[in-house]
């Protein structure tokens, strides 16, 4: 036990570091590897306490997706070099204050919502809700996603595809001059059409200067 708290604290502290790292470091590629780290670590923590399926869905969705992408979407728009002249600049931004007051209203709606949460009056027969040991958390997720709310999770799949064939369409350009290959008419070719014997007459070849 004693050594599960040491390594909880320690993971603890480099999640609050690396979060921190994220917002203070002015290089945006250093900024992306720290929201890595920190994505790592809040999954290491989840793991820890017992939440195994949010622990690799952390991993597996946000470390291995989200920060990825985050990291090629910097890496080509060529901003490893961009500096944070907020603080620094001169003249006045309106970009701090109104990032600041989005800031506290989040976190004031979520202090109302743990709040309300915590002292609800049905929380005290929640806890007294019988769960096997035996039984892992992500097998009794699975219980409930695909027989409970299947169809909700179907739905919501039907959704994303959706979503994905909309961007596709959204974004796809056809582009006028640009020459096109037929795999088709590639790969069905026969010999006879690409090669081709010619015998040209006598003296009216290609001459060469000796």
């Amino acid at each position: 036990m004693l050594a599960h708290a040491i390594f909880f604290y320690i993971f603890s502290f480099i999640a609050i570091f690396s979060a921190v790292m994220v917002t203070v470091s002015k290089n945006t590629v250093h900024s992306v590897f720290f929201l890595i780290l920190d994505f790592i670590s809040i999954s290491f923590l989840f793991i820890m306490i017992g939440a195994e399926f949010l622990g690799m869905i952390m991993l597996i969705v946000y470390v291995g997706a989200v920060a990825i992408l985050f990291l090629f979407v910097v890496m080509m728009l060529n901003v490893a070099q961009q500096k944070n002249e907020w603080f620094t600049s001169g003249t006045r931004s309106t970009h701090i204050p109104i990032g600041l007051l989005i800031s506290l209203i989040i976190f004031s709606e979520l202090i109302i919502v743990i709040g309300g949460w915590k002292y609800k009056p049905g929380l005290t027969d929640s806890i007294s809700i019988k769960i096997d040991a035996n039984i892992t958390n992500t097998k009794l997720l699975g219980n409930v996603i695909y027989t409970d709310y299947i169809h909700l999770f179907q739905l919501s799949g039907m959704i994303l595809l959706v979503a994905m064939i909309g961007a596709i369409v959204l974004t796809f350009r056809e582009r006028s001059g640009v020459k096109k290959q037929s795999y088709f008419k590639q790969i069905s070719r026969e010999k006879k059409e690409g090669v081709e014997l010619a015998e040209p007459e006598s003296n009216k070849g290609v001459k060469i200067d000796t």
